[in-house]
């Protein structure tokens, strides 16, 4: 059993919504490039090859959608988008509770959860109003809850919650949610080979039609936040001019297992045979490509783009790091921003929740070949606490 191929897919997301118009098509290359590395490669079951074709129909409908609402509402391009800050860094390194806590500010806002699920208005939605979005995208994590339950411990998600642009980006085809979502490592290796401004220069135009959405973003700027900045590092600069780079760190022999472990209940989704030992030995090299990628870029550019925050300080003094976060931006403080702050670390303290557990063991992997491969990241970025 095999996904169809892209002409059929696009077929079923026009015969979805009436509509036929994808702008421009730059991600059909993507598409063309990820149909055979999840054919071969996903190892899929029936229920993961549903899931993957529902996965680009979906991506494809939203695209539709997308194009005809800016039809209706040209002055959608009339939104001026800023951007203060892009949380980037390996995943697991306290990168969310950062974003979430820093989009407490008032003068901040984030992509909601619910919003990445589905960036435009449902059929029949009145503007200002995502009742039916927030109801579909409910309909989505109570599935994902039932089957992966563990993942509340590992990855807390609410539909309301500011999260990942990287959902929305992987609608474009075009970032790590596909290669985190289903075992694709010929996709992802084309992927870093081609240009990502395509993805960037189309995600502001959904910031902007966000922006259009919700009057209450007016005035406000955008924190961004995703580990697969650290991918297209470059245009992220070059398109948020104006955006500072946070980026968290933490020694990759606690990050690279915790991540291996959330794959590995991400990947049962749509597999069942894919091995800890498969998971391990491909993410122990990808997030290297990840670092390798950050680390020229960060060499090659002005240093004071870049604020560093070490994971312990997360842990230890959120609301301390925040408040230097966001000086580095330029947020002036309040009391009501470091309210809200405190408001959001007290009610999403990490014994609110069941125990991640994991090690190194589980994946094959071993802490003195982790510290060999990081060496030169370990040694340059590990231990610097952000609060001297």
């Amino acid at each position: 059993m095999s996904l169809p191929d892209r002409d059929s897919l696009i077929t079923m997301a026009r015969e979805q919504t009436g509509l036929s118009d994808f702008g421009d098509s730059w991600f059909f290359a993507n598409i063309d490039a990820l149909i055979p590395s999840l054919n071969a490669q996903a190892k899929l079951s029936p229920a993961g090859v549903y899931g993957a074709q529902h996965m680009i129909v979906s991506g494809l409908v939203n695209r539709l959608r997308h194009i005809d609402l800016l039809k209706k509402y040209p002055e959608i391009l009339d939104e001026e988008v800023s951007v203060t800050a892009v949380l980037t860094g390996l995943p697991r390194t306290g990168s969310t509770m950062l974003h979430r806590m820093l989009a407490a500010a008032p003068e901040l806002t984030a992509v909601r959860w619910y919003e990445a699920q589905n960036y435009v208005p449902l059929d029949g939605e009145v503007r200002g109003d995502p009742a039916p979005r927030r109801e579909a995208a409910k309909g989505v994590l109570d599935y994902m809850l039932s089957a992966i339950p563990e993942l509340m411990s590992i990855h807390p998600m609410s539909i309301d919650q500011p999260d990942e642009e990287v959902i929305i980006l992987g609608q474009l085809f075009s970032s790590s949610m596909i290669e985190s979502t289903y075992y694709v490592p010929d996709y992802a290796a084309w992927l870093s080979g081609q240009n990502p401004k395509p993805a960037y220069e189309d995600l502001i135009t959904i910031l902007q039609s966000l922006q259009w959405q919700d009057v209450n973003r007016d005035g406000k700027s955008w924190v961004l936040k995703t580990p697969g900045h650290l991918m297209a590092l470059g245009t992220v600069l070059e398109v948020f001019p104006e955006a500072k780079i946070i980026t968290t760190h933490r020694d990759p022999a606690s990050t690279i297992p915790s991540y291996c472990s959330m794959e590995a209940s991400l990947y049962k989704l749509g597999s069942d045979t894919i091995s800890n030992a498969d998971i391990g030995s491909y993410w122990f090299e990808r997030l290297h490509d990840w670092l390798d990628n950050f680390m020229h870029v960060r060499a090659n550019t002005d240093a004071s783009r870049f604020m560093d925050i070490d994971y312990d300080d997360m842990l230890s003094n959120p609301v301390g790091v925040g408040k230097k976060v966001l000086e580095f931006a330029g947020i002036a403080l309040s009391p009501e921003i470091e309210a809200g702050m405190s408001d959001w670390v007290e009610a999403n303290k990490r014994e609110h929740r069941a125990a991640h557990k994991y090690t190194l063991e589980d994946f094959a992997l071993k802490q003195s070949d982790i510290q060999k491969r990081y060496k030169n990241y370990i040694e340059t970025f590990i231990g610097r606490s952000t609060l001297t």
